[in-house]
């Protein structure tokens, strides 16, 4: 089973569309090819952001929904307790915590829609930053 980090914007894109290879890395977590690793605080940016009504609005979904989705997420996910911080390693803040979790739970790799935010930083720590439609060729094989 492949250790991943889930960027916000792969889960955002999954829900949004059926069809993408967002969405498809998430069934791969439903088959357990993939596993996600997450923090506490990667978990609150997650429902944070998948709440915002403009979300909702285009999956067409409820915050109740949402609660269910992000409960099966944690359930299937293992749990990264940081010991180290990094802190400056990205240009933006809040992708901190997303490069965090993935050096602390020694990810295979960081998937994410903005490749370039974390490329220089993950790499510096062995850590690989696939876009998911890289993940899903990669993970498919």
């Amino acid at each position: 089973m492949w250790r991943v980090v889930l960027d916000t914007s792969v889960l955002v894109a999954a829900l949004r569309s059926r069809h993408g290879a967002s969405s498809a890395l998430l069934g791969l977590v439903a088959d357990r090819i993939l596993m996600p690793l997450v923090t506490t605080t990667l978990l609150l940016e997650y429902e944070d952001v998948l709440k915002r009504p403009e979300h909702l609005r285009a999956m067409g979904t409820t915050t109740a929904s949402t609660d269910g989705f992000l409960s099966a997420l944690a359930s299937g996910s293992g749990a990264v307790e940081v010991h180290y911080r990094w802190r400056p390693q990205t240009r933006d803040p809040s992708d901190e915590m997303v490069l965090e979790a993935a050096i602390n739970g020694r990810a295979s790799a960081l998937i994410t829609h903005n490749v370039r935010d974390f490329g220089d930083a993950a790499s510096g720590f062995g850590v690989q930053v696939l876009r998911p439609a890289d993940a899903l060729r990669r993970f498919r094989t």
